[in-house]
């Protein structure tokens, strides 16, 4: 709504209207200033006051919500400071007693993380064997075992080993890893 079309606060409240005239006849007759100017600019004025008014009603509405609980807030966050004095041998005591209590669990950790370091280097050496095996298994001259001068049923056999040889090899890198698998459950519990 435009404040040119609204209707005065004091036309839409009869608190606010302007109080009853003690005159007995209309007060138009009684008004020696009939005639008289009054700016153009004073309903704009007058509207222009209430709407102030009713920012800074909003404006106290909005503060009061927010600080009404101000004082029951500012008793709980009060704080004191409170200072004791004690001497050092029971200072003393104290740090002797949390040692004694922190000790021993910083003891078991430590082992743990020792133990812990051992199996990842276990395993770090188990990968670069691995590792090195696979780059020699990569290499075309490990498969492959010179069967030359060998008869047919010699040759065979070779090659049979050589397969077995490999099978067993693969069988025991994987026995490994279980072993590493016990040992890492061993070392969580």
């Amino acid at each position: 709504m435009q404040r040119s079309d609204r209707l005065s606060r004091q036309s839409l409240h009869p608190r606010y209207a302007p109080r009853e005239s003690v005159f007995a006849g209309h007060p138009d007759h009684y008004r020696g200033d009939n005639y008289a100017v009054c700016s153009p600019f004073l309903r704009d004025c007058v509207q222009a006051m209430e709407d102030c008014c009713d920012e800074a009603y909003e404006t106290q509405e909005i503060v009061r919500l927010g600080t009404y609980d101000l004082p029951r807030m500012s008793r709980v966050l009060e704080s004191e400071r409170v200072f004791l004095l004690i001497d050092e041998g029971t200072i003393r005591k104290y740090k002797a007693d949390l040692t004694e209590e922190i000790e021993p669990q910083i003891n078991e950790l430590l082992s743990r993380a020792e133990k812990g370091l051992r199996l990842l280097m276990k395993q770090e050496s188990m990968l670069r064997t691995r590792v090195e095996g696979s780059q020699q298994d990569s290499a075309p001259a490990r498969g492959k075992v010179n069967t030359k001068g060998m008869s047919k049923i010699d040759a065979r056999r070779v090659q049979m080993l050589v397969r077995q040889r490999e099978a067993l090899e693969k069988e025991l890198e994987a026995l490994q890893l279980d072993v590493e698998e016990l040992e890492l459950a061993q070392m969580r519990k």
